[in-house]
């Protein structure tokens, strides 16, 4: 079994066009992610999924691996599973699926997530959370929040604040979801066949689908957070936080 993981990565952005290529301290943002990527122990190979010419060139420059793939995917995970089949995995490999707009996270992230679909063959799918210590953070829609049953499987993902707190006296808890995902290879395959959801498309979180088709997936609380970049303006605090390491 060995473990590969994806950057899937597209030019356009609503909010922020071009954003793989920006620069963070001089280089390009998914030069970042894919240091990252290769420097956890647990990845054999990390590739670049994207549509674009201007990506695929930058990702060769600097040395990484890039697969081209069509412009029609609705999600990262729709795109990678396209580039899964175009290298021919083995059955038992694990796929993992690191956001492109996550210039810096701790390479434990990786390992913790996915020890538990090692562990047990059943799990189709797991992805990290980090407990949220600023409560700007649960009501910001740019961050996902989750909650799950006693066995560490989601009840659900929202860009809402989850749980509601109606009690004022309760211990306030409230999880992030981070942008990590992994599958095993038969399953991702099967996601990309799945109609799209209704939650998914409200939220537009590609992991809602999952859950709409029945598909549990395995949630694992991480001890490090991961900065994502959304816009222009979060690129000078990732640079802060390189500068703090």
């Amino acid at each position: 079994m060995k473990t590969i993981a994806f950057i899937p990565s597209r030019y356009d952005s609503t909010r922020f066009p071009g954003k793989p290529l920006a620069l963070i301290s001089g280089k390009p943002m998914i030069q970042h992610v894919y240091r990252c990527a290769t420097s956890c122990p647990d990845v054999s190979e990390v590739f670049v999924a994207t549509d674009d010419e201007r990506i695929f060139q930058c990702v060769h420059d600097f040395g990484g691996k890039a697969i081209m793939t069509e412009r029609k995917h609705p999600s990262g995970t729709d795109r990678i599973a396209e580039a899964v089949q175009k290298i021919g995995l083995s059955e038992d490999d694990l796929i993992v699926n690191i956001q492109g707009d996550q210039p810096v996270f701790h390479p434990e992230i990786i390992s913790r997530m996915i020890d538990p679909l090692k562990q047990d063959s059943d799990i189709p799918m797991g992805t990290v959370q980090f407990r949220i210590t600023d409560q700007a953070e649960v009501e910001n829609g740019n961050i996902v929040k989750v909650v799950t049953d006693n066995e560490g499987f989601a009840l659900y993902f929202s860009r809402s604040p989850i749980p509601l707190f109606r009690d004022s006296e309760s211990d306030r808890v409230c999880y992030k979801h981070l942008g990590f995902y992994v599958y095993r290879k038969d399953f991702i395959l099967q996601f990309s066949r799945l109609p799209g959801g209704k939650l998914e498309a409200a939220e537009k979180l590609e992991q809602l689908r999952a859950l709409e088709h029945g598909f549990r997936i395995r949630v694992v609380e991480v001890a490090h957070d991961s900065t994502e970049v959304d816009a222009p303006e979060d690129i000078r605090k990732i640079e802060e936080l390189e500068a703090g390491q």
